[in-house]
């Protein structure tokens, strides 16, 4: 179940809003020139087929958004210590707030991830799921969580060939506001 929740930005004390209405969702991220999506959920996706499981609608969003580059990332946990570590490594990187100069696209496959925005004075949690596309705005300040034992096929699309490319802010809002965890075990 695909779930946001917005609280403002001094601290997550006060739930300005929490629905995991799809329609509620996408008119809120709307707001913020965000696009979000749902698209049909494909049994059996990895990073290997997924392209081609969703080619149909890979080739619009690439068409539509003029995408020049589109690749498939996976992370399946695994008790081998040096995956742990791997994963702890690029969990801790993706939760310092950042912006791109690019836009942000990922679609989920398989399992989930939240991504944090920070607009204005408030923080917008998308805990997106499989079938979910999001689209974070160039120059869009967030974050993303993946949890302790990341779990996700998701597609990735770019308009340059570098790929993800992270402008760091310094701030250490991230660790102010509810982790994937505890949003996953409080739905």
């Amino acid at each position: 179940m695909t779930l946001l929740t917005v609280w403002p930005d001094t601290g997550p004390g006060t739930v300005v809003v929490r629905t995991a209405d799809p329609v509620e969702i996408a008119d809120e991220l709307k707001q913020l020139g965000v696009r979000y999506e749902q698209w049909p959920v494909i049994p059996g996706v990895t990073r290997e087929n997924a392209l081609e499981a969703y080619r149909a609608q890979v080739d619009r969003v690439t068409e539509t958004e003029g995408y020049v580059m589109v690749d498939a990332m996976e992370m399946t946990p695994s008790d081998d210590p040096a995956w742990l570590e791997s994963a702890g490594e690029a969990r801790l990187k993706f939760l310092a707030e950042h912006t791109h100069d690019d836009d942000e696209d990922r679609f989920f496959a398989r399992g989930a991830g939240v991504f944090y925005l920070h607009v204005e004075s408030r923080v917008y949690a998308v805990l997106c799921e499989a079938g979910d596309l999001l689209s974070v705005p160039k120059n869009t300040t967030h974050w993303f969580d993946m949890g302790t034992r990341p779990d996700y096929v998701s597609i990735r699309f770019f308009h340059d060939d570098d790929g993800w490319v992270g402008n760091f802010t310094g701030s250490e809002i991230a660790k102010s506001f509810p982790t994937f965890d505890t949003l996953m075990a409080g739905r």
